[in-house]
């Protein structure tokens, strides 16, 4: 699924008005006929209805939803804002058709505007301002959305909340934006509503079908999409009737420290489960009972010293290497680290304390090499590239290092962004907030460094790795609940998750 900026979903309207063909006060009007429908499948007759329509046409899209709602039985009120006294030509339009319809309902605002009293019993339907807008509300708009913010009315905004930028929210001023209780926006998802600051203004979010032109979409190139199950089953490798563990891939793990050996449990159970054929870690000597009583299946290879990853080791023979989880970043185990990335020629996945090395370490992260694969959290990503004010910032930071590095960056998150060398960014749709536990990204990274080893290249492992994580999260939470799920339940339901891709 494409992610469209707000340049190119204006594009896409042209182009469909153009060769669909179709009238934009006509396509306004299907907008509208869905935009309603999605209203009162919530809201019932018995609610009254505030409609705040600016002079675009966002506000003309709230001037058709206030006349079909009226002719549906409900008692609604429009104000319209035409304080420059220039209206687009659907908004005016609408305008016209609302005032033939019931020239009451209409209250057009040109100077003094006396707010409508707003209660817990109404809808108010946003309609101010749409995708297109690019700088933050300010004086009377300012002063309403403040005065909606503050009632008890519910709110449902029409494709954005008013005041909410597409993109870049970085410079905005985020008590003057709509925060509503439904989102329906129109056709397709916005960037900025894949960034976890933003969901406070969106509330539930629908996206509403208006039928905008499928060859547009097919055309128009996006920096931006989400991937979605089908992708991530014709990325799936076959299994061969005559496979044996020799040729369904050789991992590393280098994971754990005397106290957290679990995060090299973790990883090493998620690589098996992942599909690799064997699975070999390599830890300090005090988690060998620990691995060989909760890992049977891997082979284990100790460190030298009793506590931390203290040298780099020979990788000739693996298919793929994780590196990360549970390392600890004291100085010794820093210099292992980047040895054993500079020495491997295998795909590489670094995660978690290795991350962490290369924050402090940051002269070290021009010698990472072409093709690896980062898998930070945003703190952990910030370490690496300084703070950023909003997640839109980070997110460019992070393809910039893709694309520096050559490799591949996954900020994870509700919605884990994969940002590859080419500027593309994909993001993961599979996932839920049960999943914010400790471990989750150690099984992420376990189930990467499986992917790889089982042969997939580093494109196609990230984005199948990060679906099935997320995926078996979600499958997991059906029988245990978001609140009492751990990191491994979400090793437990991989091959139920596998199977779901599947069928």
């Amino acid at each position: 699924m494409k992610i469209f900026t707000s340049a190119q979903i204006h594009e896409l309207d042209k182009f469909t008005i153009e060769h669909e063909p179709i009238k934009s006060i006509d396509l306004m009007e299907r907008a509208a006929k869905a935009l309603t429908l999605a209203i009162t499948a919530e809201w019932s007759a018995a609610t009254p209805v505030i409609v705040f329509a600016g002079p675009g046409n966002n506000g003309g899209d709230a001037l058709a939803v206030a006349r079909l709602l009226l002719e549906k039985g409900y008692d609604v009120t429009a104000y319209l804002f035409n304080i420059s006294n220039h209206l687009s030509e659907d908004c005016l339009t609408n305008k016209t058709r609302l005032s033939e319809k019931r020239a009451k309902a209409l209250v057009e605002i040109k100077d003094e505007f006396n707010p409508p009293h707003l209660d817990r019993s109404m809808l108010v339907v946003d309609g101010l301002f749409g995708s297109g807008l690019n700088k933050p509300l300010a004086g009377g708009f300012a002063s309403l959305v403040k005065y909606i913010n503050a009632s008890k009315a519910q709110v449902v905004s029409i494709d954005i909340p008013s005041g909410l930028m597409a993109e870049d929210n970085s410079c905005n001023v985020r008590a003057n934006i709509i925060c509503a209780d439904l989102t329906l926006t129109l056709q397709h998802k916005k960037l900025s509503f894949l960034f976890p600051e933003n969901q406070h203004f969106i509330g539930r979010l629908k996206v509403l079908d208006i039928r905008l032109s499928q060859e547009g979409t097919e055309k128009t190139e996006a920096n931006y999409s989400i991937v979605e199950e089908n992708d991530v089953r014709s990325l799936l490798l076959d299994r061969s009737p005559f496979a044996h563990k020799g040729t369904m891939g050789n991992a590393l793990i280098i994971a754990g420290s005397y106290g957290m050996g679990g995060a090299a449990v973790l990883a090493t159970k998620a690589c098996l489960r992942a599909g690799a054929g064997k699975v070999t870690v390599h830890t300090p000597k005090q988690n060998n009972v620990i691995m060989q009583i909760s890992v049977p299946e891997a082979v284990i290879q100790l460190d030298h010293d009793e506590t931390v990853f203290s040298e780099a080791v020979e990788t000739e023979g693996f298919d793929a290497l994780g590196i990360g989880p549970g390392l600890g970043t004291s100085e010794q185990t820093a210099i292992a680290t980047i040895s054993q990335i500079r020495r491997t020629q295998c795909p590489i996945v670094v995660d978690a304390d290795a991350i962490n090395i290369l924050g402090n370490h940051r002269a070290w992260i021009q010698q990472l090499p072409k093709g690896i694969i980062l898998t930070p959290h945003p703190k952990e990503f910030d370490r690496l590239e300084g703070p950023s004010t909003d997640s839109y910032e980070r997110l460019r930071k992070a393809c910039n290092l893709a694309e520096r590095l050559n490799g591949y960056i996954i900020l994870k998150g509700h919605y884990s962004a994969l940002c590859l060398p080419d500027g593309h960014v994909v993001f993961n749709c599979t996932g839920n907030a049960g999943m914010a536990t400790a471990g989750s990204g150690d099984v992420l990274t376990g189930i990467i460094t499986g992917l790889l080893a089982r042969g997939y290249r580093q494109r196609e492992a990230c984005l199948v790795g990060m679906f099935l994580h997320g995926l078996a999260g979600d499958i997991a939470i059906r029988e245990l609940g978001e609140e009492s799920l751990i990191a491994s339940d979400i090793i437990k339901y991989l091959p139920q998750a596998y199977k779901e891709i599947k069928s």
